[in-house]
């Protein structure tokens, strides 16, 4: 296979394990909402394809540059893939996490409707985040990637609502230990939308050939650093 077509299935493929990421956030936060621990069990069991996905992907961007030695935007985007990949498997990680947590939280929690809430927002955003972050590699977009931060921000803010919640729910022991969990969850989702940015970051750096952190207190402004 030319080099061109190879590059291009490569990034066919990382895109799509993007695809399997929304997947999995999508049923990982319908198991956590509905206590559905069968659906749980599915998400964990179900790693294995992202994991696989990641694994090949890993070993074909290896190839690349072992062997085809690309020079300029190519090597951008293979190095770009590169981490993109690593970072829906770690994505693909948080909804292990989550899909674990729902045993944990029971069957018939003495659950807390202002955070079931803002748990099942954090998870709409961060699917709408990686769903944006696949676009804009796509069409090589960097103000949409770098709008993800914006987007990022919701999910913050929902997460420490949640922690501010949890922190006023009362002396009810089994409510206080579910909101606990529920934290957690909301942490992992909180990662899940910071890979999506980290994604960002990448087109950027394949649209600029400049690396730079969209946030990064060490850097006012996110003013750029040159790439290595």
């Amino acid at each position: 296979m030319h080099f061109q077509e190879e590059l291009q299935n490569v990034e066919r493929l990382a895109m799509e394990g993007l695809d399997m990421v929304v997947g999995q956030v999508e049923r990982a936060m319908e198991a956590t909402v509905q206590h559905d621990v069968e659906l749980a069990r599915f998400v964990i069991a179900d790693d294995d394809r992202i994991d696989g996905r990641y694994l090949e992907l890993h070993q074909s961007v290896l190839s690349l540059l072992a062997l085809q030695a690309p020079v300029a935007t190519d090597l951008r985007l293979i190095a770009a893939l590169l981490h993109t990949v690593k970072h829906f498997e770690r994505m693909g990680d948080q909804c292990v996490t989550i899909a674990k947590l729902v045993p944990v939280s029971g069957t018939d929690p003495p659950v807390i409707d202002e955070i079931v809430e803002r748990i099942a927002r954090m998870g709409r955003q961060a699917v709408s985040q990686v769903r944006q972050a696949k676009v804009a590699f796509e069409l090589r977009d960097a103000e949409l990637a770098e709008d993800l931060v914006r987007q990022d921000d919701e999910i913050d803010r929902l997460n420490r609502e949640c922690f501010r919640i949890a922190l006023e729910g009362g002396d009810d022991r089994d409510a206080r230990e579910w909101a606990m969990t529920m934290l957690l969850v909301a942490r992992a989702i909180e990662r899940i939308g910071d890979n999506a940015v980290d994604i960002g970051e990448q087109v950027a750096f394949v649209v600029t050939g400049l690396f730079r952190e969209f946030e990064d207190a060490s850097h006012p402004g996110g003013a750029p650093m040159p790439s290595a």
